[in-house]
C-alpha cells in the first residue's frame, strides 16, 4: 500500500524529531493505513561505538516507538496504548546498514478490540528483527504494549482538550 500525503507528513517529522533523529535511524517508509512501516539503520559515525559496530542503544531507539504509534493510530482516540516492558537480544554485530519491518494485519486489530469487550486490559508482544542487507538478525527486538478503552471520563477530558 503506497504512502499517503499524512503518513509521508509524519514520515518527515519521525525523522527530524530530535529523540529519533539522535539514534541515527531513518523511517522510511509508512503505509497509509499504518498497518507497515519501515526502518533503515545505517552503521555510520552516529551510530557506531567502541568496536566499529552499530550502537545496541541506537539499534533499540530504532524500534521503539513503531509499534506504540501504528497501533494508537489504527485504533483510534478511544484507545490507550503504552510501552510496557522491552527486551533486545543481540545475536550478530551490526557491521552495515540495518533494516526493520514492522506490520499489523487486521486481524490482529480485531482480535484486539473483541479482546477489550471483555477485560479492562490487555498487554500485547511483539517481536522486530533488525536485519543487514543479506536478512542476516543482528538483533531481535521484543516489545510488549498495553491496552486498554478510555473511560467515559478520559474520552470526555480528551474531547475538552481537543476542543481548544
Amino acid at each position: 500500500m503506497p504512502e499517503s500525503f499524512k503518513t509521508r507528513l509524519m514520515r518527515w517529522r519521525f525523522n527530524i524529531f530530535p529523540a529519533y533523529w539522535g539514534t541515527g535511524a531513518k523511517v522510511t517508509y509508512i503505509a497509509s493505513d499504518y498497518h507497515e512501516v519501515r526502518v533503515k539503520l545505517p552503521l555510520n559515525w552516529r551510530t557506531f561505538n567502541y568496536v566499529g559496530t552499530i550502537f545496541g542503544g541506537s539499534m533499540y531507539g530504532a524500534v521503539d516507538p513503531m509499534y506504540m504509534i501504528m497501533l494508537i493510530q489504527n485504533l483510534g482516540p478511544e484507545y490507550i496504548v503504552w510501552d510496557k516492558a522491552a527486551n533486545i537480544r543481540f545475536k550478530k554485530p551490526g557491521r552495515s546498514t540495518l533494516y526493520a519491518r514492522f506490520t499489523l494485519d487486521q486481524q490482529e486489530l480485531n482480535a484486539i478490540r473483541a479482546a477489550l469487550t471483555e477485560q479492562r486490559s490487555l498487554d500485547r508482544t511483539y517481536h522486530i528483527d533488525l536485519t543487514d542487507k543479506n536478512g542476516v538478525v543482528c538483533a531481535t527486538v521484543e516489545k510488549t504494549l498495553y491496552i486498554r478503552r478510555k473511560t467515559a471520563e478520559e474520552e470526555t477530558n480528551h474531547a475538552r482538550s481537543s476542543d481548544c
